[in-house]
């Protein structure tokens, strides 16, 4: 099954923290790679003001796998946790060394144990929606309506992203 991740950091050496997330994700048993999008920096969204100066660099990894999604919400919460992210339980979107989300798992739609397939809010966050559109515009996720690159051209401009590294 094809699965869409989102990737993000906003603390430390940021591409580093992406490279690693990647290839600990590639690293995962019964899974190949399949596409990436470029690197974005993207200025933070829902976050305190004393987070807004603290850009992320944002990307989508396409992988190929047989794990079962659950197995995949376990795996990526050890390499969030190997790679210094706490989780801070009163600051939901406070800034983190990484955050790995599935974006989408084939047609799967999945709402249970913490695991909301395809994401619940991908189609409003550009710094999503964009990267997602580099490797995937004709894609139409479960409960869609418009396809990824449709779902763009709807979103408000967004000064605060910028190409950050085409091949990373």
């Amino acid at each position: 099954m094809e699965i869409g991740f989102s990737l993000g950091s906003n603390l430390y050496n940021r591409k580093r923290l992406l490279m690693q997330a990647k290839n600990l994700l590639l690293s995962a048993p019964r899974t190949k790679f399949v596409d990436q999008s470029p690197i974005y920096e993207t200025t933070p969204v829902d976050v305190k003001p004393e987070y807004q100066e603290m850009a992320y660099l944002n990307s989508v990894v396409i992988v190929e796998s047989e794990l079962p999604l659950d197995s995949w919400l376990s795996y990526i919460g050890k390499i969030e946790v190997s790679l210094g992210r706490e989780r801070d339980q009163e600051d939901r979107n406070a800034p983190r060394p990484i955050d790995v989300d599935i974006i989408y798992a084939g047609g799967q739609i999945i709402d249970s144990g913490g695991l909301e397939v395809p994401h619940p809010r991908w189609a409003e966050r550009r710094f999503v929606v964009q990267p997602l559109n580099d490797v995937r515009p004709d894609l139409i996720l479960p409960e869609a309506s418009k396809s990824v690159a449709q779902i763009l051209g709807s979103l408000p401009p967004d000064e605060g992203l910028s190409v950050f590294d085409e091949r990373w």
